[in-house]
This record gives structure tokens, sequence and C-alpha cells, in this order.
């Protein structure tokens, strides 16, 4: 059985924890993409997607939120919402994320078993114009036929000037049942105004398929 109901049980248990804390910060996103790619593999089957999201951060270091988009798999599916919180601090100069992810479908097929829950473990550190990170995720109970996977990124960006973000990542997908691969994008953000940005991102894998084939996305996306 999947963990739906334990991925959505997950994330409130900690907006309960968070609960007795003051919120600090409440923000929202929406935006467009021409492709929605995760870990280098298209999940609108390369069309465009419209996502969105709300985030609620707390002077306790918790945080909590969730983020849709329409996908694409073929068959009755019609979106993945993903439900997420975690703990985020500071040790030694670099900067400490702890946290769970759900991700869910709507309209899942009952035997498609797409439903999963990650653990995330992240860590990052500035250096002027430039910050580094790496981060692993961990699932018991992976999208369909993969039960056990890693995953595992090491990430950068460089703000060249003003408004400009220059980023990329290399990451590691190691599965149980499907061949591990490995993927990687580069891309540039530049940020319309305080609330809209562009972005323009270059992605590949080492998997000969066409939705992990190499392809560049252009997102437009408004927080506030």
């Amino acid at each position: 059985m999947k963990l739906a109901f334990a991925s959505a049980a997950a994330v409130v248990a900690l907006f309960a924890a968070a609960g007795s804390a003051n919120a600090q910060d409440v923000s929202w996103n929406v935006g467009v993409t021409s492709d929605y790619v995760f870990r280098g593999a298209s999940q609108t089957d390369e069309d465009f997607a419209i996502q969105g999201g709300v985030d609620l951060t707390f002077d306790s270091g918790f945080y909590a939120g969730a983020w849709a988009s329409n996908v694409e798999f073929g068959d009755e599916t019609a979106a993945e919402v993903d439900v997420y919180g975690g703990y985020r601090t500071e040790a030694g100069g670099f900067a400490l994320d702890f946290g769970v992810v759900g991700y869910l479908y709507v309209d899942e097929p009952s035997a498609a078993d797409y439903t999963y829950l990650e653990f995330k473990a992240a860590a990052s550190r500035a250096f002027g114009p430039v910050t580094l990170g790496a981060a692993v995720y961990f699932s018991p109970d992976f999208f369909g036929v993969d039960e056990e996977a890693t995953y595992v990124e090491a990430n950068g960006s460089f703000t060249p000037a003003d408004k400009w973000t220059v980023s990329g990542a290399v990451g590691h997908q190691t599965l149980s049942v499907s061949d591990d691969y490995t993927t990687w994008n580069a891309g540039v953000a530049y940020a319309l105004t305080d609330n809209l940005s562009i972005d323009a991102r270059y992605h590949d894998t080492d998997v000969d398929a066409p939705l992990y084939d190499d392809r560049v996305v252009a997102s437009l996306k408004f927080a506030f």
C-alpha cells in the first residue's frame, strides 16, 4: 500500500509541532512552464504546465507548504499535489534543511501506485555571490514499480549582477527496480520585477528515452 495517508499525516504533524509559534511569513507563487521536468524527466509529455503553491514559515524554524501542477502520464491522472514540511536551521556557516515531502496524484488509477513519500536532508553555504549545496532524498516506497529509492544532488548558484542568477545541479537517482540514472541542469533566471521572474534552463540525463532527452525549458513565475 502506498503512503498517501502517511504523507498527509506527516505534514499535519509538522504543522502541529510548529503551531505554538507565530507564523513568520506566508508566501504564494503561481507560474507557467513550457515543460514540467522533474529529475530530468518530463511529467507533462513535453507539454506546458500551470503550477502554484503556498509556503508558511515559522519563527521556530519550522516550515510547511503545498504545491500543485498538471501532469500527463498517458492515463487518467490529472495533477500532482505535493505537501511538505520540515525544519531549517544554521550551523557552522551552513544552512541546513530537514524535511518530508508527500507526492500525491489526482485521479491516479488504482493500480498505478504513483503516490509516495520522501525524506529530505540538505545543506548549503554562501561564499559571496556563490552558493553551493547538496541534498539527499530517500523514499521507502517510490513512484510506480520502484520500492526503495535515493536521490543525491549537488547544486550551485551564482549572482553575477543585480536581478540575474545562474544556477545548475547534478543528481543521481538510484532505484530498486528501474535502472539508475544521472541527470543535470543549468540555467539563467532574471527578475523582471520584485515579484515576477523568468527562467531558461537546459535539462538532460544519461537515459535514452524520449521523455528523458535533453531539452530547454522556459518558465515564468510570479511570487508574492
